[in-house]
C-alpha cells in the first residue's frame, strides 16, 4: 500500500514523502498513530501543491535575508562603557549589547546571531559577525568608548 508520512518515521521516510509499506503495518500501526495516510490523489496533489508554495516561501525568505545582510553590511553602532579611575571597564559589551545597539539602528535580530568568541573588555574598535539564516553573513564595526 502506497503512504503519505505526515511525520518522519525512522527507518521508514520522512515527512510528506510516498513510500511502499505492507497494508498490516499501515493500518494497524501507522494509521492510528498518525504517521502516515494513504496515497489517494487528492492527497499527492495537495503535497505537491505544498511543496510548490514551499518552495516559493523559501526563496522569499532567502530575498529578505540577504536584503537585510547587506542593508546590516558596513554598519558601526558605538557603545559606551563607564570606566573607572584607572581606566578599568565596568562592565564587558557582549552579545546582547550588540543587539540593543542594532536594534537603536532599526536591525531586528536575535542575539545567538551575533558572532562573538568571547566578551568586549577593552575600548577600541572591533569586527563583529551577524550570522543569518541560509549560511549568510555580515560584518559589522563595534566601537566601544568611554561614556
Amino acid at each position: 500500500m502506497k503512504v503519505i508520512f505526515l511525520k518522519d518515521v525512522s527507518g521508514m521516510g520522512k515527512k510528506n514523502e510516498v513510500s511502499e509499506v505492507k497494508d498490516g503495518y499501515a493500518r494497524n500501526y501507522l494509521f492510528p498513530r498518525g504517521l502516515a495516510k494513504k496515497a489517494t490523489r487528492e492527497a499527492l496533489k495537495k503535497i505537491k501543491e505544498g511543496q510548490e508554495s514551499g518552495e516559493k516561501k523559501a526563496e522569499e525568505e532567502l530575498k529578505k535575508v540577504q536584503d537585510l545582510a547587506t542593508r546590516l553590511g558596513g554598519n558601526e553602532i558605538v557603545i559606551p562603557i563607564k570606566l573607572g579611575k584607572k581606566g578599568q571597564m565596568f562592565e564587558s559589551v557582549n552579545a546582547g549589547k550588540i543587539q540593543e545597539g542594532l536594534k537603536k539602528l532599526g536591525f531586528e535580530i536575535k542575539k545567538t546571531q551575533v558572532i562573538l568568541p568571547k566578551p568586549i573588555k577593552v575600548l577600541g574598535e572591533f569586527p563583529v559577525k551577524i550570522r543569518f539564516d541560509h549560511n549568510l553573513e555580515a560584518e559589522i564595526t563595534v566601537t566601544v568608548v568611554e561614556e
